[in-house]
């Protein structure tokens, strides 16, 4: 991490305590604390995120919404097989 940002954040001496425990019971040291939070920080926003499109999507009925699934996974399928390159033609091989 060279190109690394500093952050101070403030949690609870429990909530210190606890990481620091169940870091230590996994085997990571003090310098693993910046990569466990930068891993739970995308695992939240990414569980946001999901949420967000979920509840945006919620009204429209499951087979409309697998029909556009479908519809996408063939057009990106189709794209890929257009063009195929003398790397792909080797790794079949």
């Amino acid at each position: 991490m060279s190109d690394s940002v500093r952050w101070t954040i403030k949690v609870s001496p429990e909530t210190d305590r606890s990481l620091r425990g169940f870091l230590g019971a996994q085997g990571m040291k003090k310098g693993d604390l910046s990569g466990f939070v930068e891993e739970a920080v995308r695992w939240r926003m990414l569980e946001r995120t999901v949420q967000v499109v979920k509840d945006r999507n919620q009204d429209i009925p499951s087979d409309v919404f697998e029909a556009m699934i479908d519809e996408a996974v063939a057009a990106v399928r189709s794209e890929g097989r257009a063009e195929p390159s003398a790397n792909t033609c080797e790794r079949r091989r």
